[in-house]
């Protein structure tokens, strides 16, 4: 197992997006040096001179000690841990580049929430792949984190899981600070499953949402998506208290419920009768995660015979074209069967 810095003070971001500059601004607030790698050169160039991220965090003002940059060998040099902040369908393109520039002893810490479509791989599992590090040493962070709400110091928690628990404590240390309250796991799988999952219910709830659905509908997407989360987490070998907890029912409950949540807003697109890219369109380009993981996680819970109705039904809604209310009736008129079997 490789050496690292149990007290961490250099830090590099790698992605200049919303939640990757809300992370670095925890950080930074916390009060390491932190470098951030922008893919665009206008906005490392804001963030150096300005102390903002205007295209993804407008009106957030970002700390002294952060940095940026578009050159990710200059980002990279010197760095104690290196934060992964990009999508998790591009993850794997963008560490083939960034895997020589690594430094060795570097604690890698994943913010991407996904599963990898074909290889049906988790983001810890890609990153040990590419980066060639054992799986135990890998950080993820999961949990309840809005990244606009973090970025404006508002309180929140996180969970950082690691197999190798020293590990998970220095990046603990290294991101504590007066508003972001970090707490340590071991279980790394649910961890990833829980923040994963929790995309594709969000926009189940998005589309009950812009059906004009209220409470009750979305307090039963949260419950029996939960539900499925954990059933797919039970047969990977999760710790079943990972889905009671911050990563699980806590990302879970403010993914499905805020207007903040991309997930969400792109379900309510559709639950308005809006195209995939329609929806796509209004939200200036960008895809909602859940729109790739619920063919991915669809695909890991058929391969393992775990029942995931409604990563299924969202799967058909953004993939073959259902009618989301099609979808919910069918989802209703299932079988009927005891709750917990």
């Amino acid at each position: 197992m490789a050496a690292f810095a149990t007290d961490v003070q250099r830090v590099t971001v790698l992605g200049a997006g919303s939640w990757g500059t809300a992370f670095a601004k925890v950080l930074g607030d916390a009060g390491r040096d932190v470098t951030v790698w922008a893919r665009r050169e206008s906005v490392a160039e804001e963030i150096r001179s300005a102390h903002a991220n205007s295209s993804y965090l407008p009106g957030v003002r970002l700390p002294e000690r952060i940095t940026a940059t578009a050159d990710a060998a200059a980002a990279l040099d010197g760095a104690e841990a290196v934060v992964l902040g990009v999508p998790s369908q591009s993850l794997r393109a963008n560490l083939t580049a960034w895997q020589p520039l690594l430094p060795r002893e570097a604690i890698l810490v994943s913010l991407a929430k996904g599963v990898e479509l074909g290889t049906l791989k988790r983001m810890s599992e890609v990153i040990a792949e590419l980066a060639q590090v054992p799986a135990d040493e890998i950080v993820v962070v999961s949990g309840p984190n809005l990244a606009r709400e973090v970025a404006a110091s508002q309180p929140a928690a996180a969970v950082l899981a690691c197999a190798d628990h020293e590990r998970a404590m220095a990046v603990q240390r290294a991101s504590s600070n007066q508003y972001f309250r970090p707490y340590t796991n071991t279980d790394v799988v649910g961890a990833e499953l829980c923040g994963a999952g929790k995309n594709v219910i969000a926009l189940s709830c998005g589309m009950a949402a812009g059906m004009g659905l209220g409470a009750n509908t979305m307090a039963t997407l949260i419950t029996r998506g939960l539900a499925e989360m954990a059933r797919l987490g039970a047969k990977l070998g999760a710790d079943p208290l990972t889905f009671a907890g911050l990563a699980g029912l806590g990302d879970l409950v403010a993914t499905c419920s805020s207007p903040l949540s991309r997930n969400r807003t792109f379900g309510e697109r559709l639950g308005r009768g809006d195209t995939l890219e329609q929806a796509q369109a209004a939200a200036g380009g960008q895809v909602a995660e859940g729109v790739a993981s619920c063919s991915s996680i669809r695909a890991l819970a058929q391969g393992l015979g775990v029942d995931m109705p409604i990563t299924d039904a969202m799967h058909r809604v953004c993939h073959e074209g259902v009618d989301p209310r099609q979808a919910g009736a069918e989802l209703l008129g299932r079988s009927q069967k005891h709750e917990w079997s």
